[in-house]
């Protein structure tokens, strides 16, 4: 077997050169053929294209956080090459959602034996920008582009920009076209979701699904302090979801329209201001490396 690693050194902060002894070790005991692609910032996705045809692997490790996974998801795309993931970033939010072993070197090994392959979903923007985690519009998009433009990481930075988004918060107006209707409201952000859950596991929705061929569009229209603690409280226990705060709606693709440009965000990265969004699902886009653990595949 032939097993491409692509590795982010830089995600999360988080070092990735233990793990590589580490798989290096494990893939030469068992006679596993290996090349590790890092990134360097550089024309990445030419360069991973390229060793893709060059060293033609059976499977692709994903090594980082969600934007490694990301990253080397668009770059498998119209291949057949399937690809797992090995939790090394800051978060993990994906791999958590799709039950990856948060155990670095077990996540390998899963990779290598399981014959469980199943059908990753991508969301598509405006046939151009891609997410197979969670995007949005609205005051999470501003808290990205703020934490993102920050030498410092972490939750108290992040925290701290929370905080000032909250002082100027206010609600705007969209319309959304989907399932053959349209809905015209006011809130305060509008969730795009193949999954459920943010890299800090708060849940947006409890019903995404990334390998059942929709996404989910969330309406999040208020937030006090009452939503804050119940948001808070539903990273440990789903109960403590506020299925009341806002609006879900299940969908293959929609069209959102804002009034005026708004920031959007996509797995974290931040995209730019858009008053248009054409949102598809590409069914299956992906080949996933997982395990009957999975209970997507249920």
């Amino acid at each position: 077997m032939k097993l491409l690693f692509v590795v982010n050194p830089i995600s999360g902060g988080v070092d990735k050169e233990p793990f590589l002894i580490e798989a290096k070790a494990l893939c030469k005991k068992y006679g596993i053929d290996f090349y590790f692609f890092k990134t360097t910032g550089k024309d990445d996705k030419k360069h991973l294209e390229n060793a893709l045809t060059k060293y033609q692997p059976d499977k692709v490790a994903s090594v980082g956080g969600d934007g490694t996974t990301l990253f080397t998801s668009i770059a498998l795309l119209n291949t057949s090459i399937p690809m797992g993931i090995i939790p090394l970033g800051s978060a993990n939010g994906m791999a958590t959602e799709l039950f990856v072993n948060p155990i670095p070197i077990e996540a390998l090994k899963d990779i290598i034996i399981s014959e469980v392959v199943g059908d990753l979903d991508m969301v598509v923007v405006n046939d151009e920008y891609y997410s197979i985690h969670i995007g949005d519009v609205g005051i999470n998009a501003a808290i990205v582009d703020a934490y993102e433009k920050d030498a410092n990481r972490g939750m108290v930075t992040y925290a701290k920009y929370f905080i000032e988004e909250l002082k100027q918060l206010k609600p705007f107006n969209f319309t959304i076209k989907a399932n053959g209707i349209t809905i015209k409201e006011k809130g305060l952000m509008v969730g795009i979701c193949n999954s459920r859950k943010y890299g800090t596991g708060i849940p947006l929705n409890l019903t995404g699904n990334p390998m059942d061929g929709k996404f989910e569009i969330v309406i999040i229209k208020n937030m006090d302090l009452n939503s804050l603690i119940k948001a808070g409280l539903s990273k440990f226990n789903d109960r403590f979801f506020d299925s009341q705060n806002g609006i879900i709606i299940s969908t293959d693709k929609a069209d959102i329209h804002f009034e005026q440009a708004r920031l959007l965000q996509l797995d974290g990265e931040v995209i730019g201001e858009f008053k248009q969004l054409k949102v598809k699902i590409m069914q299956g886009a992906i080949k996933l490396i997982t395990t009957n653990e999975n209970l997507y595949l249920r």
